[in-house]
């Protein structure tokens, strides 16, 4: 074993990867990237969300979240509000054709999810992540 693969911030890089990559592959047969469902929970999460909140959220950039909302309503998934309702940002909602794929996409997900999880202590770990977050927040 190599310096680095003992390494938690490796660790948690490689098992994220493993993640989106297990995820993806059968995201795929509904159409969807990993981004565009996160952007589809997000919306879900936090209806009307501005680009900027939802590019937070779903920890991309702007850029790559205009390609992805461009897809997504491209699709019929979502929709960018054509005049902001306060300030200069228009909120994007999820559509009812979203809101089934969206249904359809986290059985997926949740299922990578726990198969991911077997055996491990989930709230134990789910904690311990958090922590870790926090300390470099």
């Amino acid at each position: 074993m190599s310096q680095m693969e003992g390494r938690i911030g490796y660790l948690v890089k490689q098992v994220a990867q493993a993640f989106r990559g297990a995820c993806e592959e059968h995201l795929r047969k509904l159409g969807l990237s990993m981004p565009q469902y996160a952007v589809l929970r997000a919306l879900v999460d936090v209806p009307g969300a501005s680009g900027a909140e939802l590019a937070r959220r779903t920890f991309v950039t702007r850029q790559s979240l205009r390609d992805v909302l461009k897809g997504l309503t491209a699709a019929g998934l979502a929709t960018v509000a054509a005049r902001p309702t306060s300030g200069r940002a228009l909120p994007v909602t999820i559509t009812d054709a979203g809101r089934t794929l969206l249904d359809q996409a986290d059985t997926i997900v949740l299922d990578v999810e726990a198969r991911m999880n077997v055996g491990l202590p989930v709230d134990q770990l789910a904690d311990l992540l958090r922590s870790c977050a926090r300390n470099l927040g």
